[in-house]
């Protein structure tokens, strides 16, 4: 590996890393870090880093893939059929309103028609990330306004496929393809995807079970990876983009269980790739676009983010969301996501769209999502979740839902059952935990979940712990937990806290702290292998 390949690989890393803290710290995306860092590290600011020989698109392209990949295997589809109406209103309406119009003007300019259909499609889209980690940290996925925007973010994942199979038609030279293209397209795009359906039974039927058997993490890696990298080369080698391939190799290890396995093992290499995406992009990004013409790029973010909030209220009011909810959520969708990067990258790759147009989407885009906090915060202070039921009616102050709710931290094995066991007594439950794959299954089921650290007041009021009657604490960690019970009890001294801790020296300290009762493990195992041994 040359030596400046390295320097600039280790160069990226770092600054991703970087850029993580200081977001963590902040509570932003870390996405709006890396697209800032390579800004940075790029030839606009301190020219550390040029790559003249392309040699970190491998690594960028790589980075597409694992993303993809990732979106395919948490796809569900068992989620777009409870969706229903609300994800093809609201998805269709708010894509149509924002790429056509779009595209139209677009192709009144002196752009070609390819790039005025790729680039008014590549704005369409929002964030999914941002928007769901958003609405999961607060507790919002399962309420009206959340799951119309989850509908709108599943739409969209959902349309990237077939304007992913696009990309090869536009060729960039301003001919119109012909009817045999098309016809191409269509045999292999229909081949494609019934040999996906074909080798997801199989997997799930046969191979893995089979391999289930060697109970080998290394095999589960290995046959991951040659898998993913298979699909991607097939779909190379019949004429589709490899992104194409990279997202159905996600669905075929999706519903199956492996899925949360392969999703464990794939994660940290998907952060890493990701990053050196992101912050490639930000390496291209040059600040002279703005500096250049400030007015005219001040005016295309503002239009733009003025365009996708009237979209995305109207295709919200449209499923019967009230007004204020309707804009408030529509505000919180008004951004470019990141999968406009994926679709715009490729076009320029591809020659659609020129240097000049690239810079000058991308940089919109960057604008856009600079301002998604502060626009995603202000948009959900206007939908106070306790206003409205599903059906659209206010929800009265005298609810009985605040003496029977009950808080479970920690969404682990032990917490999980507590919290099913509470729900079955009639209570309203909330989960708290730092992984939101904890957490995906009973947001699924309609409880309230909330992404965050426990010890920090700020969460537990989201939460609604200062009116809970229960609250249990299922960490794992014992010094977390008193932090935990030292919290709670800031907030509510009248509710009982139950504590599961791992070590016997542990429970005078958390019932020291405010715990009603706390539950050694270390006892409770030895217990029961005396009680076996006597028997």
């Amino acid at each position: 590996m040359p030596q400046t390949l390295l320097h600039d690989l280790l160069l990226i890393l770092a600054g991703g890393l970087f850029a993580a803290l200081i977001c963590r710290w902040l509570q932003i995306s870390m996405l709006i870090g890396y697209l800032l860092v390579g800004v940075l590290l790029g030839q606009g600011v301190l020219n550390l880093i040029s790559d003249t020989e392309h040699q970190l698109e491998t690594f960028a392209e790589a980075g597409v893939f694992l993303l993809l990949f990732s979106i395919g295997l948490e796809f569900s589809l068992g989620d777009l059929r409870r969706l229903g109406s609300k994800l093809l209103i609201g998805g269709g309406v708010q894509m149509g309103l924002v790429a056509v119009p779009l595209a139209l003007g677009l192709a009144r300019t002196d752009l070609s028609w390819q790039a005025s259909i790729l680039i008014g499609s590549a704005v369409a889209f929002s964030s999914t990330v941002l928007v769901f980690k958003a609405l999961s940290e607060l507790g919002q996925t399962e309420t009206p306004h959340g799951t119309r925007a989850v509908g709108i973010l599943l739409f969209q994942d959902a349309a990237l496929i077939p304007l992913l199979l696009l990309v090869p038609l536009l060729t960039g030279s301003g001919e119109v393809a012909g009817l045999f293209d098309y016809v191409q397209l269509a045999v292999s795009s229909l081949l494609f995807v019934a040999g996906i359906v074909g080798l997801r039974f199989v997997l799930a039927q046969w191979l893995i079970p089979m391999l289930v058997r060697f109970r080998s993490p290394e095999l589960v890696t290995l046959f991951t990876i040659v898998s993913l990298g298979t699909v991607i080369l097939v779909a190379y080698m019949i004429g589709l983009p490899p992104a194409v391939g990279a997202f159905a190799a996600g669905l075929i290890f999706n519903g199956n269980r492996w899925t949360e396995q392969v999703e464990s093992l794939v994660l940290p290499f998907r952060e890493t790739f990701t990053a050196i995406f992101f912050v490639s992009l930000g390496l291209i990004l040059d600040p002279q676009v703005w500096l250049d013409a400030p007015i005219v790029m001040t005016a295309m973010l503002v239009t733009v983010i003025l365009w996708k909030a009237a979209a995305a209220t109207v295709a919200l009011r449209l499923t019967g969301l009230p007004l204020r909810h309707a804009l408030g959520m529509g505000v919180g969708l008004a951004h470019v996501g990141e999968f406009a990067f994926v679709l715009v990258l490729l076009g320029y790759e591809a020659g659609v769209v020129s240097s000049t147009e690239y810079q000058r989407i991308v940089s919109c885009a960057f604008g856009s999502l600079i301002l998604t906090p502060p626009l995603l915060s202000a948009g959900l202070r206007m939908t106070d979740r306790t206003e409205i039921s599903e059906s659209g009616e206010p929800l009265r102050d005298t609810s009985p839902w605040a003496s029977s709710l009950a808080t479970v931290i920690g969404a682990g094995p032990v917490g999980q059952q507590i919290a099913s066991q509470l729900e079955t007594m009639g209570h309203d439950v909330c989960l708290i935990d730092f992984s939101p794959i904890n957490l995906h299954p009973f947001a699924l089921q309609g409880f309230r979940t909330i992404t965050g650290d426990a010890t920090e007041t700020g969460v537990l009021k989201l939460a609604r712990v200062q009116d809970c009657r229960m609250v249990v604490v299922c960490v794992p960690e014992d010094e977390t937990a008193m932090h935990t019970v030292r919290a709670i009890r800031e907030l509510n001294n009248k509710a009982s806290v139950l504590v599961r801790c791992r070590y016997q020296s542990y429970v005078k300290k958390l019932l020291g702290v405010g715990a009603d009762r706390a539950i050694s493990e270390e006892t409770e195992v030895s217990s029961a292998l005396l009680a076996a041994l006597v028997h």
